[in-house]
């Protein structure tokens, strides 16, 4: 992808200009600053609740039950 020198960035500057408008530039500019901010706002948001906020306290492991006793089956009795 080619890079973009110092000629071309002014003929976009000059057409943004031409399509907006010298008093809609800033407009533009502000709403566009307004949706990155909410969208890495929203990007940490959401790092934030897959990750714990403290980590959990040294306690011992909750009691458990006994394991249930494994069932036997019976063999198949024979057709008399």
């Amino acid at each position: 992808m080619p890079q973009l020198g110092m000629g071309e960035l002014i003929i976009i500057f000059l057409v943004v200009l031409l399509l907006f408008g010298a008093n809609q530039i800033p407009k533009v500019a502000k709403g566009l600053g307004e949706g990155i901010r909410e969208f890495k706002k929203a990007a940490r948001d959401l790092s934030s609740e897959e990750k714990p906020a403290t980590p959990p306290a040294a306690t011992s492991p909750p009691a458990t039950s006994p394991p249930a006793p494994a069932k036997t089956e019976e063999p198949p009795k024979p057709i008399s």
